[in-house]
C-alpha cells in the first residue's frame, strides 16, 4: 500500500517544487518598479489638516490605508564643517538624501558638503541599468526636490543660465555657481542639464527656466532639449498624445503649477488683535481672532494638468515595451509652498492631488506586483493645528497664537485653525520634525519602523538590484 502512494506523491512534491521554482525565477526576473511620492513638507500637521476637511475628523484618506507605516529621520550638516549637523532641512539637501543616500547641507542639489563633490543619483543607477526614470512635479522641474533626482549644482538656485554668477535671491542673496559653468567644464544650469538627460519623462513647470539662452549657444535651453531627442509639451493634449519614441518634456506653466484650491476672496491668515489693556498684561483685556476663511476653487488652476493625469501618463509611458523596469519620482510640491505663504487651502488642495496621485500609483501597483510604491516627505513645515476656542477661555484669560492665523470653516461645519508662527517676516520656515513614510505591500519586510532619510535610497536601490 506504501508503494502505491508514494508515486503520486512524489508527482506532487516534484511539481510544486517545480511550481516554487518558477516563482522564484520569474520575481528574479521580473521587472521591478518604484515610485516615489514625495509631499513637499508633508508632515503629520499638514496630513491630519488635509484629512480633517477632505475625510472629516474620522475619516481616513489612503494614506491611512497602505499596508506600512514607518518615521524618517530627517538629516542635514552645516557646509563648512560636516561633522556638525544642522537639525532643520531644506528641500534640496533632504531630496538629495533620498536621491543619493548621502547627507549634506542645505540648498546643495546632489553635490556634497564643502568638497562640491557630485553625487549619483538613483537615476543615474537606473539608467545605467537600462531602466527607464521619470520625474513629476508641481513645481518647476527645476525645483530643488526634482532637481536633486537628475542634475548636480553647488546652490539650487542656479535653476537657468542667467541664474549661476552675479544673480541675487530676494534682491539681497547673491548666487556663485561659476564653477559649475560650462566655460569651466562643468555640466551648466539645472535646467541645462535636465535638457541634456536621458530620462524618460520630465512633467511640470518652469518654462521660464527653459526659454533662456542656453551658455555658449545661439540655441534656448528649450531647443537643446528637442535636440537631444525631448518631445515638447505645454498642455494636457499635448502631454497626452505625445509620440512613443519620443522623451517627453511637460512644462505647463512659467514657474511653479498654481495650485488647486485657495482662500475666497482677497484673504490671508492673519495676526489676531488684542486689546490694548491686554498690552498692559497678558492676564487683561480681550482678542479679537480673525474671520474664518472659506476654500474654493483656485480661479488661476484653469486647464492645468493634475498631479493625477501627468502620474498617469508617466506611468503609463515608463512601463510601456518595458523589460527592465522603471524608477519615478511624484512630486506634490506646494504642500510646502502653501505653508511658505500661510495658504492653509493651498496645502490642502495640494495634499488632494498627492492621494489623487496616489491612487493611480497603487492602482498600477495591484496588477504590477513586482512595484514598490513609497510615500514621505522631504521634511517638516510650518503649519500647525491649535484649539480655535482656547483652553485658557475657560479661566477668562485672553490667550491667543503670536503667529498668524487661518481659521478655515471646514466642510463638517466647524472652524479649523491654523497657525504659522516661524516668523514674523513674508515667508514661513520648515521645522526640524520627523517625517512619515507610508509603503504598500512591497515594503513589508523591506522597511523597518524608522530610518535615517538617506536609507531610502538603499531601500529603493535595493529592491531594483541596482547595488
Amino acid at each position: 500500500m506504501k508503494s502505491k502512494l508514494l508515486k503520486p506523491l512524489c508527482l506532487s512534491l516534484a511539481l510544486i517544487s517545480s511550481s516554487a521554482a518558477i516563482a522564484v525565477e520569474s520575481e528574479a526576473t521580473a521587472p521591478r518598479n518604484v515610485i516615489l511620492i514625495v509631499g513637499d513638507g508633508m508632515d503629520d500637521h499638514q496630513i491630519t489638516i488635509a484629512r480633517n476637511y477632505l475625510a472629516g475628523s474620522r475619516g481616513k484618506i489612503n494614506l491611512d490605508e497602505m499596508a506600512l507605516r514607518s518615521s524618517v529621520q530627517v538629516l542635514t550638516v552645516d557646509d563648512k564643517d560636516p561633522s556638525k549637523p544642522l537639525y532643520v532641512a531644506d528641500s534640496a539637501n533632504s531630496a538629495t538624501s533620498m536621491a543619493t543616500g548621502e547627507i549634506t547641507s542645505r540648498g546643495r542639489i546632489a553635490t556634497s558638503a564643502k568638497y562640491d563633490k557630485d553625487l549619483v543619483t538613483i537615476v543615474d543607477l537606473a539608467k545605467q541599468a537600462g531602466m527607464k526614470a521619470g520625474i513629476v512635479t508641481t513645481a518647476s522641474i527645476t525645483d530643488a526636490t526634482p532637481s536633486s533626482f537628475v542634475a548636480n549644482i553647488s546652490q539650487r538656485e542656479c535653476e537657468n543660465p542667467e541664474m549661476m554668477v552675479d544673480a541675487l535671491i530676494y534682491k539681497r542673496k547673491p548666487v556663485d555657481c561659476s564653477q559649475d559653468v560650462k566655460a569651466k567644464g562643468g555640466p551648466g544650469s539645472i535646467s541645462e542639464q535636465l535638457a541634456a538627460s536621458n530620462v524618460d519623462v520630465l512633467l511640470g513647470g518652469g518654462m521660464e527656466h527653459f526659454s533662456k539662452q542656453a551658455e555658449g549657444s545661439t540655441q534656448s535651453v528649450l531647443e537643446q532639449a528637442k535636440d537631444n531627442g525631448f518631445y515638447f509639451a505645454d498642455s494636457s493634449a499635448d502631454m497626452k498624445s505625445a509620440p512613443a519614441d519620443k522623451k517627453l518634456l511637460g512644462l505647463f506653466a512659467e514657474g511653479n503649477l498654481p495650485e488647486r484650491m485657495s482662500y475666497e476672496g482677497e484673504r490671508e491668515a492673519e495676526k489676531p488683535n488684542p486689546s490694548m489693556l491686554n498690552y498692559v498684561h497678558k492676564y487683561l483685556g480681550s482678542v479679537e481672532l480673525p474671520d474664518t476663511v472659506k476654500c474654493v476653487p483656485n480661479s488661476e488652476f484653469g486647464d492645468t494638468p493634475t498631479l493625477k493625469s501627468m502620474t498617469s501618463v508617466a506611468i503609463e509611458r515608463l512601463s510601456a515595451n518595458n523589460d527592465k523596469g522603471f524608477f519615478l519620482m511624484v512630486e506634490s510640491a506646494s504642500i510646502d509652498k502653501a505653508s511658505h505663504q500661510r495658504r492653509a487651502c493651498g496645502q490642502i488642495g495640494e495634499l488632494q492631488q498627492l492621494t489623487e496621485a496616489l491612487d493611480v500609483a497603487l492602482k498600477f501597483a495591484e496588477k504590477n506586483e513586482n512595484t514598490l510604491v513609497l510615500v514621505t516627505a522631504d521634511h517638516g513645515q510650518a503649519a500647525q493645528l491649535m484649539p480655535d476656542t482656547s483652553l485658557f477661555k475657560a479661566f477668562d484669560l485672553p490667550a491667543y497664537s503670536p503667529g498668524y492665523v487661518a481659521r478655515v470653516e471646514t466642510p463638517e461645519g466647524v472652524t479649523m485653525s491654523v497657525n504659522y508662527a516661524t516668523n514674523g517676516l513674508f515667508a514661513e520656515e520648515h521645522t526640524g520634525v520627523n517625517v512619515p513614510l507610508f509603503a504598500n505591500k512591497e515594503g513589508v519586510g523591506r522597511v523597518p519602523t524608522m530610518l535615517a532619510q538617506p536609507d531610502i535610497f538603499n531601500v529603493m536601490t535595493g529592491y531594483l538590484n541596482l547595488k
